[in-house]
C-alpha cells in the first residue's frame, strides 16, 4: 500500500452521516486515511492533527451552503489528495470554501477536484500558511452573483451587484507553490445577456451607511462588476517567496492577481478574462515570464504601485514604524499576448482600453512611483489583423487596443528598460511615449 499506516473508510451503498465522517477522520488523526464512495455532510470536515493524510477517490457533498467542505487549522504536514469536493444540487451558491486552511505548515493539496463551490470566498483559501503546495487540482465553477459591498471603506463607499468568486486565494503566506492546476468557469460568462439578467454593476445598499469615496465610480453604474480572480496571492508586506507556474485558467475576471514580494509567475495559460496578469500594491522582485495570455478585454498585464504602496516610515503617535513597500525591481519577459479585445466582456471595456501591457502610476498621489522594471522578449500580437469571419466573409479589422504598451505620465514609472520585444501597433501606435532601451 501507499502509506505505512492505513485507515480505510469505504462508503458505497450507504452514505455516512456527518458526525460519522468526522469521527472516522478523527480516528485517523496523524495517520493516512483512505476514503472511497460518497459522503454527505452538513458541517465542515475539520483536520487539526499534524501529519494527517486524507486520500482516495471519494466524493464529499456539502449540503450546507454556509459551511466549508474541508477545514484545516493549526496543523503541520497535512496532505489531502485525490478527493472530489462538491455541493448539493440547488445549493451551489455558498459563503464557504472547498478547502480552507489557516495557520498551517507544509500543507499539500494535490489532485483535488472541487466542483460547483460557487462562493465570493476562495474555493481554495489559504491564510497564514507556510511552505504549502497546491498542485494538479481542478477547480470547476467557482463564481456566483452577489453584492460587492465596499461601504466599510471611506475610500470606496459603495456597493453594487457583481459576479464574484476566486478559485485559489492566498493571504499572509510564505513559501508557496501553486503549480499545474486548472481553474475553469463554465457556469457564468460575462456576456451582455448575463449583465442584463442580473443587473450587474447597478448600485445597491450595503451593510454600512456611507457616502462615495474618492475611488468610487461616477454616476450610478460600476463597470467593474466582474470581480475575483482565478488565482490571487495577496497581503502586501507579509506574503512572499511564491511560485505560480503551469496553471491553466479559463473564463476568469482577473487571471492571476499578485500583491506580494519575491515571486515567480511563469508558464501559465490564461484564456478569456478582462485582466490577464496584475501585479501591484508594492509587489517587489517579481518575475512574470513565459505566460500565454489570450482574449483579454481591458489589460493583458498591468503593473502599478497601488494604494498600499508607501515609503519607509518612522513611528508616529500610535502608529508603529514600518518598512518600505515599493513596486520595484521586477521582470516582465517572454510573454505572448494575443486576441486582445476579443473576449466575452469586450463591450464593457471598449472605451477604457489603453495598453495591452500597462505600466501605471499609483492610485493615490502619495503612492511612490514604480521603478526598475525590465521588459524583454514579449510579443503583443494584433490578432485582428489576421481577419475575422463576419457573415461568413473574412474581414481585416483594426487593432482592438490603443497601444501595445501604455506608460502612465505625471508621475511616470522610472527605470524602465525595453529590449527585444515585438509590439504590433495599436490604433494609436506602439506606445503612448517613446520606449527607451
Amino acid at each position: 500500500m501507499r502509506y505505512a499506516a492505513i485507515l480505510c473508510l469505504g462508503v458505497c451503498a450507504a452514505l455516512a452521516q456527518p458526525a460519522e465522517v468526522q469521527t472516522l477522520i478523527a480516528a485517523g488523526a496523524g495517520k493516512a486515511v483512505a476514503l472511497d464512495g460518497e459522503y454527505r455532510i452538513d458541517n465542515p470536515i475539520f483536520i487539526t492533527a499534524d501529519n494527517t493524510v486524507i486520500y482516495g477517490h471519494a466524493t464529499i457533498v456539502q449540503t450546507n451552503p454556509d459551511a466549508d467542505i474541508i477545514r484545516v487549522e493549526n496543523a503541520k504536514g497535512v496532505r489531502i489528495e485525490g478527493l472530489t469536493l462538491t455541493r448539493e444540487a440547488g445549493k451551489e451558491d455558498s459563503t464557504g470554501s472547498g478547502v480552507r486552511a489557516e495557520n498551517c505548515t507544509r500543507l499539500e493539496l494535490s489532485d483535488l477536484h472541487i466542483v460547483n463551490n460557487c462562493s465570493q470566498q476562495g474555493t481554495v483559501y489559504l491564510i497564514k500558511c507556510e511552505s504549502t503546495v497546491v498542485r494538479d487540482c481542478e477547480i470547476l465553477n467557482y463564481k456566483r452573483v452577489g453584492v460587492d459591498d465596499r461601504t466599510a471603506s471611506e475610500m470606496y463607499g459603495y456597493a453594487f451587484r457583481a459576479i464574484d468568486g476566486t478559485g485559489i486565494q492566498v493571504n499572509e503566506s510564505r513559501g508557496l507553490q501553486i503549480v499545474n492546476n486548472r481553474v475553469l468557469e463554465e457556469r457564468l460568462f460575462a456576456t451582455k445577456e448575463t449583465k442584463e439578467q442580473y443587473q450587474l454593476g447597478s448600485f445597491c445598499e450595503g451593510k454600512n451607511p456611507t457616502k462615495k469615496g474618492k475611488l468610487a465610480p461616477q454616476g450610478d453604474y460600476a463597470n467593474n462588476w466582474h470581480q475575483g480572480s482565478a488565482i490571487t496571492v495577496s497581503s502586501p508586506e507579509s506574503t512572499s517567496h511564491v511560485l505560480i507556474s503551469g496553471n491553466l485558467i479559463r473564463n476568469a475576471a482577473q487571471g492571476i492577481d499578485m500583491h506580494l514580494d519575491n515571486a515567480t509567475c511563469s508558464n501559465n495559460i490564461i484564456d478569456h478574462a478582462f485582466i490577464g496578469l496584475k501585479c501591484m500594491h508594492g509587489a517587489r522582485n517579481v518575475i512574470i515570464a513565459n505566460n500565454t495570455v489570450s482574449h483579454m478585454d481591458l489589460w493583458g498585464l498591468v503593473m502599478m504601485p497601488g494604494t498600499l504602496a508607501h515609503p519607509a516610515e518612522a513611528a508616529s503617535g500610535d502608529k508603529p514604524a514600518r518598512g518600505a513597500n515599493y513596486t520595484r525591481g521586477n521582470i516582465i519577459a517572454n510573454n505572448i499576448f494575443s486576441d486582445f479585445g476579443l473576449g466575452y466582456e469586450r463591450y464593457n471595456w471598449e472605451q477604457q482600453r489603453s495598453g495591452v501591457i500597462t505600466l501605471d502610476s499609483g492610485q493615490l498621489a502619495e503612492n511612490p512611483v514604480m521603478t526598475d522594471v525590465l521588459i524583454e522578449g514579449n510579443i503583443v500580437y494584433d490578432s485582428a489583423a489576421d481577419g475575422e469571419l463576419i457573415d461568413g466573409q473574412p474581414q481585416t479589422l483594426p487593432p482592438r487596443y490603443e497601444w501595445a504598451v501604455y506608460i502612465a505620465q505625471n508621475p511616470s514609472p522610472k527605470g524602465l528598460v525595453f529590449r527585444n520585444n515585438i509590439f504590433h501597433p495599436g490604433k494609436s501606435g506602439v506606445s503612448n511615449v517613446p520606449l527607451e532601451p
